[in-house]
C-alpha cells in the first residue's frame, strides 16, 4: 500500500495556496486525484497538473485504477496525498480495500439540494449517508479547511 499522508475531499482539486499549505504540511511528494470524469478530460488533467505546486508528481485516475494504484508499492520516502471531488468516490476507495484512517474535508461548495453543514461545507443528503458510512467503517472525518486550522468533526453536523 503507498503511504498515504493525507487523504481529502475538495470540489476544486487543486487549487492555489490551500494545496501548497497541505503539501508543506505533509511534506507530499505525489498527489493521486480520483475522478472518473477528470481522468476522462485531457485538458483538465493537464490544468491540475499546472496548479500543483513545483516538484510534485501528480496522476490522475479514475476509482477502478486508483484502487489498484493505491494498493500497489510505493518507493521508499514516498508520501501520497489523495484527492477526490465526493465522498462516494473516498467510498469507493474504501470498499475496494484501500486502507484510510482519516479523512480531510476541505471543501463542498453550495447547490440545489445541497445543505449547508459547516463554513464552506455543503451536502446532498446522499453524501451526509456516504458521510456516515465512511464513519461506521472507524474513520475519523475533520473539516479542515487548511493545516492551521483546528479540525472540527463533521459527524455533530449530519
Amino acid at each position: 500500500m503507498l503511504n498515504i499522508v493525507l487523504t481529502r475531499i475538495d470540489d476544486r482539486l487543486i487549487h492555489g495556496q490551500v494545496m501548497t499549505a497541505w503539501v508543506k504540511y505533509t511534506q507530499a511528494n505525489r498527489i493521486i486525484i480520483v475522478d472518473d470524469n477528470v481522468a476522462q478530460d485531457p485538458f483538465m488533467e493537464k490544468v491540475l497538473k499546472m496548479a500543483a505546486p513545483p516538484g510534485i508528481k501528480v496522476e490522475v485516475y479514475d476509482t477502478q485504477k486508483a484502487v489498484a494504484v493505491l494498493k500497489g508499492e510505493g518507493s521508499p520516502g514516498e508520501k501520497v496525498i489523495v484527492l477526490a471531488k465526493h465522498p462516494k468516490t473516498i467510498y469507493a476507495l474504501m470498499e475496494g480495500g484501500v486502507g484510510i484512517k482519516e479523512l480531510n474535508v476541505g471543501g463542498m461548495g453550495a447547490g440545489a439540494g445541497r445543505k449547508l453543514l459547516y463554513k464552506n461545507i455543503s451536502a446532498s443528503q446522499e453524501e451526509r449517508e456516504v458521510f456516515k458510512n465512511i464513519l461506521s467503517k472507524g474513520v475519523a472525518i475533520l473539516i479542515r479547511i487548511v493545516p492551521d486550522d483546528k479540525g472540527v468533526e463533521i459527524k455533530k453536523f449530519l
